[in-house]
């Protein structure tokens, strides 16, 4: 495809934002003193120019009406600039304290509305990243039901409120482009009804495709009880005394790790470059115009593509 033949040309426009390790290297590793403190819309942070809110994508998925009416909130309350994670999230910054670090009424309300926040007890753990081109072009299976399903079997999870802000479920649908980033949980797709677990820095079991949700939320759930409790507790699979799972040989049918998504224009579908520093909200929506649907990526790009059309 297009796209491949492109990639050596442009992969230096994506820089070192998500520089490909090899699978299996470590992720965060540490004894805590405290917990995290990764900010959401309940739990925003206070940075120097206000508070800062973190706004979680399942897979990076948002509908551009819902990015509209983020645009307004930051042009009315913050800096009116959309800003981009390295996880496939959004973020606004300079919004106003309540002066208990808290948003202020309208502000809350505002972000709510937009329906970004479908589940306020789990505001900090809907971290799902997934291959940005999956069920768009390329892939060995589309995953972008699965990652629905996972997300709604973390918010369907009393217990599951509790993992840590910064644990992270990562889902590559085989293609390679997400296999070297760390991740708590996620999978490899080693075909269109099989995946190859990964459980921290190792693989774990293989899997039917039908299987991978209830096994990774079985995993999820048994770190949030081994985890511990009190700021000691772990943030992330690494720092757990003992293994969450057993660890596995790779499957012969992995892909290779691949390259970051370059920023192109291809056949049915554009990368578009953000930028880490953000974009203004009347120039983001000017340049997704005629789009019902976007994807966020990892490298603080945008995906549109020909079936996300209005």
């Amino acid at each position: 495809m297009r796209w491949l033949s492109l990639m050596n040309e442009t992969r230096n426009l994506v820089g070192d934002t998500m520089a490909s390790a090899p699978v299996g290297t470590a992720g965060p590793s540490a004894v805590r003193t405290r917990p995290d403190r990764c900010p959401g819309i309940l739990r925003p942070w206070p940075a120097d120019d206000g508070l800062l809110v973190r706004l979680r994508l399942v897979a990076g998925n948002l509908t551009v009406d819902a990015l509209t009416a983020l645009v307004q909130v930051a042009q009315s309350f913050g800096d009116g600039r959309i800003h981009l994670t390295s996880r496939a999230n959004l973020q606004l910054r300079g919004l106003p304290d309540d002066g208990t670090g808290h948003l202020t009424t309208p502000v809350h309300r505002a972000l709510t509305d937009t329906g970004l926040l479908p589940a306020p007890t789990h505001d900090l753990v809907r971290n799902v990243m997934a291959s940005p081109l999956t069920g768009i072009d390329g892939g060995r299976t589309d995953l972008t039901a699965l990652a629905r399903d996972l997300d709604r079997g973390i918010r369907a999870s009393q217990s599951l409120a509790g993992l840590p802000g910064k644990f992270l479920f990562v889902l590559d649908d085989g293609r390679g482009d997400l296999m070297g980033h760390w991740c708590d949980l996620g999978l490899v797709a080693l075909d269109d009804h099989s995946v190859q677990l990964r459980v921290g820095d190792h693989y774990a079991a293989v899997v039917e495709l039908s299987r991978a949700v209830p096994e990774l939320l079985a995993l999820a759930e048994r770190f949030v009880a081994e985890r511990g409790d009190g700021p000691e507790a772990a943030w992330h699979v690494n720092e757990l005394t003992s293994p969450l799972a057993d660890a596995q040989p790779a499957d012969p049918r992995l892909p290779r790790p691949d390259e970051p998504l370059p920023f192109v224009a291809a056949d049915g579908w554009e990368h578009l470059a953000v930028g880490a520093d953000g974009i203004a909200g009347e120039e983001l929506l000017a340049r997704l115009a005629g789009q019902a649907r976007v994807r966020v990526t990892p490298w603080y790009g945008i995906v549109v593509w020909d079936g996300g059309q209005a």
